[in-house]
């Protein structure tokens, strides 16, 4: 999932990770733009996944 598709769908792809991984919080989820790296590391660090695997799991949302 490239920055601008991610930038476009990030409220709903928040809520169905949120529904999915219910000890995710606002603050795992917060995005600032041209910040996708940090938002991945977060995520990465709290579900346990790498990045490529964090890449398909948005991609299959």
């Amino acid at each position: 999932m490239n920055a601008q598709t991610l930038k476009g769908n990030w409220n709903e792809l928040k809520g169905k990770l949120k529904q999915k991984y219910a000890d995710l919080t606002d603050d795992d989820l917060l995005y600032a733009e041209g910040k996708e790296d940090e938002l991945y590391g977060k995520l990465q660090q709290k579900l346990g996944k790498t990045k490529e695997e964090l890449h398909k799991e948005l991609d299959s949302l």
